[in-house]
C-alpha cells in the first residue's frame, strides 16, 4: 500500500466549477487521461484486489494485468481490454515496473507503445500525466529541472527557485514518469537519466544538494525502431532500462479488433453515431495496410510495392474514424468505400515522387480485381481523377 509519509497524492482530476448547473453543461473533455476515461473500473479493481501490492502503487501487478487485458471481477464487474496482444508481453512489462528497472517499450510506429505506457502508469500511480515528450528540441531541464528566473534573481538559488520536471515530481511522489520517444532527444539529454535509473537519485550542483527517489517510481520509455541512427542510446543508458518489443498485430482479426474498439472510443468522444463502423470497411482497411506493409497480397500470390509510409494500426484507425466523420456529416451515416477512399490515399502517400506509383499499382493489380472491392476501386479512381482536373485547372 502506498507510505502516506512518503509520497504526496496523485493531483486531482482537472477541476470543475462550484456551480453544479455550470458543470452539467461544462463541454466533454475530448481525450481524458486514462484514469479519468476508466476511473470506474480502476476503483472496482482496487476495491477487489487483495493481492500484493508493491510501494506506491494503487494496484496489485495481477490487477495491473487485468486492467490492461480485461476480464470479469467476482463482483461481475466487466474490466475492458485496453491492450490486445500477448498476456506474457505485458506480465513482463509489468513485472520489470515492480523491480527497480525501468522499462523501454520498443517497436514500429502504431503499436499502442503510447497507448501502453499511458494506461500502465495510470494503473500503477493513478496518474499517467508526468510525461516528457522527446523532440529534437527537448532540454535537459525536461528531463531535471529548470528554474523560476524572476525568483532566481531576487532570491538567488533555493528549492523555492526550482520548477522540477516530470521526472523530478515523480522521484518525490514514489510514481511512474513517462518519457516519450526516448531516441527523438539529443544524447546528452538522455545522458541525464543515467544518474536517475541507476541511483534513483537527481543531484542539484547549484543547491549542494539531491532529490532521492521515493519506493515505487520508475520510468517508462518509449522508442521509435525506425528512428535508428536519429539518436541512439549509449550502451550506458539502455543497459538501465529492461526492454520490451511490441510487435505489429500478429493477424488480421486481432488488427480489425483493435481498430473497432478504439474507433468506437473516439467516436464516442467526437459524438458520432453509437453505431460501430461497417466492419467489412474496417477489414478492407486493415488488409491493405498489412499488404502494402508486407509486399505481398494477403494469399501469398501477388507481390506488390511497398510505400514509404509506415501504415500503422494508429493510421487505420485514423482512416475509419475520418471516414465516419465524411459518412456522418456529409452522408447518410453509413460507412461506404467513397467515405474511406480520402483517408486512404492520404495514408499511403507520403512522398510524392514514389508513393503514387506503388498506390496506383496496387489498385490496379489487387484492388481492381478482387471480389467484391469494386467499389472502392472506383471511389479510388474518382479520387484521382479529381485530383488531376484540379491540377489541371490550377
Amino acid at each position: 500500500m502506498p507510505n502516506a509519509s512518503a509520497s504526496a497524492p496523485a493531483p486531482p482530476a482537472p477541476a470543475r466549477t462550484a456551480d453544479t448547473a455550470a458543470d452539467a453543461e461544462a463541454p466533454p473533455l475530448l481525450r481524458p487521461h486514462a484514469e479519468q476515461a476508466y476511473a470506474g473500473e480502476l476503483a472496482a479493481l482496487a476495491a477487489a484486489d487483495t493481492r500484493v501490492r508493491p510501494p506506491s502503487w494503487r494496484l496489485s501487478p495481477w490487477a495491473v494485468v487485468t486492467y490492461l487485458l480485461g476480464g470479469v471481477l467476482e463482483d461481475g464487474t466487466v474490466i475492458s481490454a485496453k491492450y490486445i496482444g500477448s498476456r506474457r508481453l505485458v506480465e513482463v512489462a509489468v513485472a520489470t515496473l515492480a523491480t527497480d528497472r525501468a522499462l523501454l517499450l520498443l517497436g514500429s510506429p502504431g503499436t499502442a507503445k503510447t497507448w501502453l505506457s499511458e494506461h500502465l502508469a495510470a494503473a500503477i500511480s493513478g496518474d499517467s500525466t508526468l510525461v516528457v515528450q522527446g523532440t529534437a528540441g527537448t532540454s535537459e531541464d525536461a528531463v531535471r529541472y529548470g528554474w523560476n528566473y524572476a525568483r532566481l534573481i531576487a532570491e538567488g538559488p533555493s528549492h523555492d527557485a526550482l520548477v522540477p520536471s516530470p521526472v523530478m515530481r515523480a522521484m518525490t511522489r514514489g510514481s511512474v514518469a513517462r518519457v516519450e520517444e526516448l531516441t527523438r532527444m539529443g544524447a546528452e539529454v538522455q545522458d541525464a537519466l543515467i544518474t536517475v535509473l541507476s541511483e534513483k537519485t537527481l543531484p542539484i550542483p547549484e543547491l549542494s544538494s539531491e532529490i532521492q527517489g521515493v519506493a515505487g517510481f520508475t520510468v517508462i520509455a518509449t522508442a521509435n525502431d525506425r528512428d535508428r541512427g536519429v539518436n541512439e542510446m549509449s550502451s550506458a543508458l539502455r543497459r538501465r532500462f529492461n526492454t520490451v518489443i511490441l510487435p505489429l498485430p500478429a493477424t488480421e482479426d486481432a488488427e480489425v479488433e483493435i481498430v473497432t474498439r478504439r474507433v468506437a472510443e473516439i467516436g464516442r468522444a467526437l459524438a458520432l453515431p453509437d453505431e460501430p463502423p461497417a466492419l467489412d470497411e474496417v477489414r478492407r482497411v486493415v488488409r491493405i495496410f498489412r499488404e502494402l506493409r508486407a509486399g505481398v497480397t494477403a494469399d501469398g500470390r501477388t507481390t506488390v510495392r511497398t510505400p514509404t509510409a509506415t501504415l500503422s494500426t494508429a493510421e487505420a484507425i485514423s482512416v475509419i474514424t475520418g471516414g465516419m466523420t465524411l459518412a456522418t456529416h456529409f452522408g447518410d451515416g453509413q460507412l461506404r468505400a467513397e467515405d474511406i477512399a480520402a483517408g486512404l490515399l492520404g495514408a499511403v502517400i507520403k512522398d510524392p515522387s514514389t508513393d503514387p506509383i506503388a498506390w496506383q499499382e496496387y489498385l490496379e493489380g489487387v484492388v481492381r480485381v478482387r471480389p467484391g472491392w469494386r467499389d472502392l476501386y472506383r471511389a479510388c479512381q474518382d479520387l484521382a481523377d479529381d485530383g488531376a482536373m484540379a491540377a489541371g485547372g490550377a
